[in-house]
């Protein structure tokens, strides 16, 4: 398994590099160990594997259910995945988050939670402010750009554009707070630090909330 990821990621950033001119900003922003949720945007189907060869941890993908029963691509998203009920997340589900984060693993959400008809963004969900905080898990901000270019949804073949993913200052939630309030604000909060990274502003919390410290 070791030596499927291995290969599998080496092929990815191989070619990203060739055909996509990918560039990773600031990798080391992600922890080496430890428990961590890495919060994205998402603007296209190809941001998953992105994400995947740009990391130096191997990830856990919480993926909706669909993409399991996709032909080949299934395979991919069973080996790196576990599936998600969008709308409605199983109990199950965010146990088995907290499983996978309680044993120092590191969990990829994608707060808004899939992609509109258009490829425009939609509202995040509070999954990652509730999973980071219920496992005490720091939360590193991603913003993915150009994957929107390169793979529009509605596209059947990846187009050659530059991608660039940015990865922001890891954000420790406080866990004096608790409810579905405090979740909703850390997300946010999140998701604003993400707008920031796209327009070229830093991954810092300045101007928002106290509900998390970076």
């Amino acid at each position: 398994m070791n030596l499927f990821y291995g290969a599998g990621r080496f092929f990815l950033r191989s070619f990203f590099a060739i055909f996509c001119r990918i560039e990773v900003v600031n990798p080391d922003k992600v922890p080496p160990r430890g428990s961590v949720v890495l919060a994205s945007n998402h603007v296209s189907y190809l941001d998953p594997l992105v994400i995947l060869a740009s990391l130096k941890r191997r990830p856990t993908f919480m993926a909706k259910e669909s993409l399991f029963s996709v032909p080949m691509i299934g395979i991919l998203v069973r080996t790196f995945s576990f599936p998600v009920r969008r709308g409605r997340p199983r109990p199950s589900t965010v146990r088995k988050a907290l499983e996978r984060l309680k044993c120092g693993g590191l969990i990829v959400i994608f707060p808004e939670g899939g992609l509109s008809a258009d490829g425009s963004r939609l509202g995040a969900k509070r999954g990652v402010g509730m999973i980071a905080a219920m496992a005490g898990a720091c939360i590193v901000p991603v913003c993915l750009d150009g994957t929107e270019r390169a793979l529009p949804v509605g596209a059947r073949c990846v187009r050659p554009a530059k991608i660039t993913v940015t990865f922001g200052d890891p954000i420790e939630v406080r866990r004096s707070e608790a409810g579905k309030g405090f979740h909703e604000r850390v997300t946010q909060d999140v998701m604003g630090v993400i707008e920031k990274l796209r327009r070229g502003q830093g991954g810092a919390l300045r101007g928002h909330r106290p509900v998390a410290s970076g």
